[in-house]
């Protein structure tokens, strides 16, 4: 639904006027707005992004067992059946069959083998650098979520002062048609008027694909359609950053910033390639054992049969010493130093950018806090800049486009003033996944600020009211132009 300022001159108007006031409040939907922690958990549930990350981070937890296998005894058993025949050449030519059946199992446990001892210590930091990712893609979520949420507020807010200015202009073009007739004013007044509306009209049609836009957003990553959203409170203080100091944000993003953390693992899992490309000089050694069974019987044209049946166990300790693979060591050894300092220099280069993200979106925060006040301030003045244009129009010392032109101010200041408080709250929520410490609970916190009145946002006129935002008739509108012109004097209407 949408709501419109509708200003309203003289006392016999104020009782049309309510009654259009009251009929649009009992338009409202009763149906309960969703506010921005449901939306949060919605997206938790069927985001289809989070759901890849998740599946992600269980496929990365199993590096850690596979990299732990090769450091524990590995069993294999064998069985075959085989069957030879053998030709003799000898004064009695002799042919012989023999059936053999085996089988055996055989342990082999690592006894000093580094290559697996790094490659088990990766696994490790596999494990542990898949749960980081998972945390930035909760991080994540969450200002997607919040960034969506603001983004159709800020579509409705723009759709709802759209349709107000379009409903003023309407008013005043209606006026200044009223005044042409009676001989008040020029023809000029009502172009003016027609034009301001005729735009207001294209910018009301543009704001409404915009909003369209960012509720089908916001469904893709909550995966259900959106109704009504709970908007921002007019008068919620907005929560500054704690502490208030930038050095502090931006050493602390350094240490927590998922990304720090992410690269800090990737240049131990390359240090440790490195040792594992040098553990191919190394020796290994392993225990191993086994235990076989075989039965092999065979039979001779002109003898009798033979056959055998025995068991077999062996136990010991192995040893094998590279002597030379052909360079491929050495420069296997070149290539992961290269590869450590390229991870080196990732490190720093994700410190440097968490440092300068925490000092931007600090400074996004501080100043916004400053803008919104700015504004709030620019909004009272653009309103009574409305109230008195309109008054000095009604006594003749001001003109129609005064009206229109402070009527514009007005909107576009709260539009301003609209989008100063979400951006500034959005960076609030990126400021703290920007040192890794963005939870659910900042979602709690913002969804306080949150109330189910629509249009709250906005403090109107005491000399406007709610209605219908329902656009006049263009014939209404066009009617200035078909009225009979009264005789001009001098090029204006006689006062």
């Amino acid at each position: 639904m949408s709501f419109a300022l509708l200003a309203v001159s003289g006392a016999v108007r104020k009782p049309l006027a309510l009654a259009v006031s009251l009929l649009a409040l009992l338009q409202v939907p009763t149906a309960l707005a969703a506010d921005l922690l449901q939306v949060y958990r919605d997206a938790q549930s069927n985001d289809a992004q989070f759901a890849s990350a998740r599946s992600q981070l269980l496929a990365t937890r199993e590096r850690l067992p596979q990299a732990r296998s090769g450091l524990l005894p590995q069993v294999a058993g064998t069985a075959g059946a085989q069957r030879t025949m053998a030709d003799y050449s000898s004064p009695v030519d002799t042919t012989r069959y023999f059936n053999a059946n085996t089988w055996a199992l055989q342990l082999t446990q690592p006894l000093f083998r580094w290559d697996r001892w790094e490659t088990y210590k990766q696994g490790e930091l596999a494990s542990l650098a898949g749960e980081i990712t998972f945390q930035q893609s909760q991080l994540d979520l969450i200002t997607r979520a919040s960034q969506a949420y603001f983004d159709v507020l800020a579509a409705q807010d723009n759709l709802y002062l759209a349709g107000a200015q379009k409903t003023a202009i309407a008013e005043q073009l209606a006026q200044a048609k009223r005044n042409f007739e009676v001989g008040t004013a020029t023809i000029t007044d009502a172009n003016d008027a027609q034009a301001r509306y005729d735009l207001a009209t294209s910018t009301e049609i543009a704001t409404q694909s915009a909003l369209e836009v960012s509720r089908a957003t916001l469904q893709q990553i909550t995966g259900k359609p959106v109704d009504e959203l709970m908007g921002l409170r007019p008068a919620a203080p907005i929560p500054g950053p704690m502490p208030a100091d930038v050095n502090a944000w931006a050493s602390q993003a350094e240490q927590t910033n998922p990304q720090v953390g992410l690269a800090s693992y990737n240049l131990e899992t390359a240090q440790r390639e490195t040792n594992k490309a040098r553990a191919g000089h190394l020796p290994s050694v392993d225990f191993v054992a086994s235990y076989g069974y075989t039965n092999a019987q065979g039979t001779a044209t002109q003898l009798s049969n033979v056959g055998s049946r025995y068991n077999s166990g062996v136990v010991g300790v192995q040893l094998n010493i590279p002597l030379y693979a052909g360079g491929q060591i050495q420069s296997r050894v070149r290539e992961t130093l290269a590869l450590a300092d390229k991870a080196a220099s990732d490190l720093e280069f994700a410190r440097r950018t968490a440092a300068q993200t925490a000092r931007q979106t600090y400074s996004g925060v501080f100043n916004g806090l400053a803008q919104v006040k700015a504004l709030e301030a620019a909004e009272r003045s653009a309103q009574s800049a409305v109230e008195s244009n309109q008054l000095g129009y009604e006594v003749g010392v001001r003109i129609n486009i005064d009206v229109l032109n402070a009527e514009a101010q007005l909107f576009s200041t709260r539009r301003d003033l609209a989008k100063a408080r979400y951006d500034t709250i959005m960076n609030g929520l990126r400021l703290k996944a920007s040192t890794g410490v963005l939870s659910e609970d900042d979602v709690v916190q913002i969804n306080t600020l949150l109330t189910s009145v629509p249009g709250s946002m906005y403090r109107l006129p005491e000399r406007a009211l709610v209605g219908s935002a329902q656009p006049p008739s263009r014939g209404n509108a066009d009617s200035a132009r078909a009225t009979p012109r009264p005789p001009r004097q001098g090029g204006k209407n006689p006062s």
